[in-house]
């Protein structure tokens, strides 16, 4: 009965809500919630990476990097939505182990029926490259250690 409802509230929020909803559920480690708002028939991109595919799995993969001593936190800059499109331009945390970085990621959603059915994210090699280097950094010298923007 909680999935009914759950999926009832998804259904009347708009599609910039859900996506923002979604990078929160990874962000604060809500697996159901992230599971919920990701369709079965799910197309995950990250540019220049192989295409995932089904929302299922994508969350599971989430999961196991989360529960693996992984952490991910997200400062969305700018949403914008035409249609069922959402576009995001955001800065990301990711955290493996004691190495934390933060890079920025403009994000393309599409949602349908109150799931995302499409998740690309667009990002620089070189800027991922310089946020590895000051994560490395930031082992030995936690004060260079990454933060998300206020």
């Amino acid at each position: 009965m909680a999935t009914t409802r759950s999926r009832k509230v998804q259904s009347i929020a708009t599609p910039d809500q859900i996506v923002s909803r979604f990078l929160h559920a990874i962000q604060d480690r809500d697996y159901a919630s992230m599971a919920a708002l990701l369709d079965p028939d799910l197309v995950y991109t990250n540019v220049s990476l192989p295409t995932i595919r089904g929302g299922e799995k994508v969350a599971r993969l989430f999961e196991a990097g989360l529960r693996r001593g992984g952490g991910f936190g997200v400062k969305i800059h700018s949403i914008a939505v035409n249609g069922d499109t959402v576009l995001t331009e955001r800065t990301d945390l990711l955290k493996v182990g004691p190495l934390q970085m933060c890079f920025w990621v403009c994000g393309t959603f599409r949602v349908q029926d109150g799931r995302i059915v499409l998740w690309r994210d667009y990002f620089d090699w070189m800027d991922l490259g310089r946020a590895t280097l000051r994560g490395v950094a930031g082992i030995a010298l936690p004060g260079l250690r990454a933060q998300l923007p206020a």
